[in-house]
């Protein structure tokens, strides 16, 4: 229950993160919702074909669906409260990646995956809805933007999430002290402008 509890919230916020875009975007109602539902579920329909799971989660389990619409709902009628709240797609797409990185996880060590695969699982689920969004809003994707710190943090906390496994730390705690790890080194290397090292000698940094 908990895990499922982690994957709506996780859909939550990846679905305000896409709505904010795609208004920032001054798109039409239906251009909103199919960037909020692509944002929410697109790294998990990735992550299932990866697996090779049939058909997608969200095909099988409609509340997925009412949870994205839902959202789209409440973000567009609340729209300028969200705005009111500074960085606050920057805030969603963190909480996003933060929790879907767990789930991705959690899939793949269900399915007896190698703890590396279940590492590269994690940010695929974490990444790829911000990436397939970007994309469709022509926007340079934030994973392959090096003053972003992206896919690097979801490593990070699927090596946290191992790291507690092997010590047996019980499941909710291992569950919950990576999403932490991902949102708090995210929130802090974006404060201090941390990022990784550049291989272009005439580096640009507005990129």
């Amino acid at each position: 229950m908990f895990y499922y509890i982690i994957d709506l919230l996780g859909t939550i916020a990846f679905t305000i993160s896409g709505v904010m875009v795609a208004m920032n975007k001054r798109l039409d109602p239906f251009g909103i919702f199919i960037i909020g539902f692509v944002t929410a579920l697109g790294g998990g329909t990735i992550r299932d074909v990866l697996l090779g799971i049939k058909p997608v989660t969200w095909l099988i389990n409609s509340t997925y669906m009412y949870v994205v619409m839902g959202t789209v709902l409440f973000a567009v009628i609340f729209r300028d409260k969200l705005k009111y709240f500074n960085k606050s797609l920057f805030l969603f797409d963190t909480i996003g990646i933060g929790l879907y990185t767990v789930v991705g996880l959690e899939k793949g060590v269900a399915a007896g995956l190698h703890p590396i695969m279940c590492i590269a699982l994690g940010t695929v689920s974490a990444c790829f809805g911000g990436v397939l969004r970007d994309i469709l809003c022509n926007e340079i994707p934030v994973i392959f933007r090096r003053k972003e710190i992206y896919a690097t943090v979801c490593i990070l906390g699927g090596v946290t999430y191992f790291i507690l496994k092997f010590f047996s730390i019980e499941s909710n705690i291992a569950f919950a002290i990576p999403i932490i790890v991902v949102i708090v080194v995210r929130l802090l290397a974006v404060k201090y402008g941390l990022k990784l090292p550049s291989v272009y000698k005439d580096e640009v940094d507005d990129v």
